[in-house]
């Protein structure tokens, strides 16, 4: 499957790479932004927390002189500090899913594939599946859950409905959890399944807490005038990487996010921010 990266040309151009300059691509995945920065010169670090991406790229010819690392980005700063390797001229974070992840993981990311188990895990070492949340929290951590991770209207009543149906029997596919949206809201609605599978894959991953110590380590290891691109998919992460740049001092180099193009199916929801460090 061809994997293309989402607003490639734009994250390329505002890295400003310089030949041997620095660059960590965070959530390296594929390797397609990564590959434009081996292209044009630069050295990098690549870190993904899903251990078949990193075997996948160490079998790539183009990035035999990278370094990489199957890890948890929140871990950046110790990472490059224990190779040496910074302070770094620019990093990448795409905080969304690669089609491979979706289409071939069998991890039930997508409401798409009925048949999955709800794991949502990114890596294996991770201990509770999508499945054991829903089928072990009360009604009210799970109502949390999907309210401050999706802002779904409909999360309390989801979350009674969850707890009612595991009492029957288990909650462990895709399709168990869509019958019991389908039940509770009294239709079939893709935005309202999507809202709450990002929900359970947040809370899964622990998706926000890591970005956020992340960017701290990030903004420890940039070089003076570096700069970190985050691409986001929804906007409470968006309103993360807002209030970091606001609250450390640092710049985003235009007011408003470069947008995806909506005719892409990949990049209709994609942000992408720029922090500058500027002598800090």
């Amino acid at each position: 499957m061809r994997h293309t990266p989402v607003l490639l040309k734009e994250v390329i151009d505002n890295l400003n790479i310089k030949p041997n300059g620095l660059y960590i691509d965070a959530t390296v995945g594929e390797g397609g932004h990564g590959q434009e920065i081996l292209k044009k010169q630069g050295r990098l670090l690549g870190i993904d927390r899903d251990e078949r991406q990193i075997e996948g790229l160490k079998q790539k010819e183009i990035f035999k002189n990278a370094f990489l690392f199957n890890d948890n980005f929140a871990n950046i700063e110790d990472i490059a500090k224990k190779n040496k390797y910074y302070p770094v001229d620019g990093i990448i974070f795409d905080l969304g899913l690669s089609m491979r992840q979706i289409q071939k993981s069998k991890k039930g990311f997508s409401y798409k594939n009925e048949d999955e188990y709800l794991d949502m895990r990114l890596s294996n070492n991770i201990i509770k599946t999508a499945s054991s949340i829903i089928n072990s929290l009360k009604a009210s951590e799970l109502y949390e859950i999907f309210t401050k991770y999706s802002e779904e209207i409909n999360s309390r009543a989801i979350a009674k409905g969850i707890v009612n149906a595991r009492s029957l029997k288990k909650i462990e596919k895709v399709g168990d959890l869509l019958r019991i949206i389908d039940k509770t809201i009294k239709r079939k609605d893709k935005q309202v399944y999507a809202r709450i599978f990002q929900a359970l894959r947040i809370a899964v991953n622990n998706e926000f807490e890591n970005l956020k110590k992340a960017l701290k380590g990030a903004r420890n290891i940039i070089n003076s005038n570096g700069r970190i691109i985050v691409i986001s998919f929804h906007s409470l992460e968006d309103r993360i990487v807002k209030r970091f740049a606001k609250e450390n001092g640092l710049k985003l180099l235009t007011k408003k996010p470069i947008v995806g193009k909506k005719n892409i199916k990949h990049e209709r929801s994609a942000k992408l921010r720029i922090i500058f460090k500027n002598n800090i």
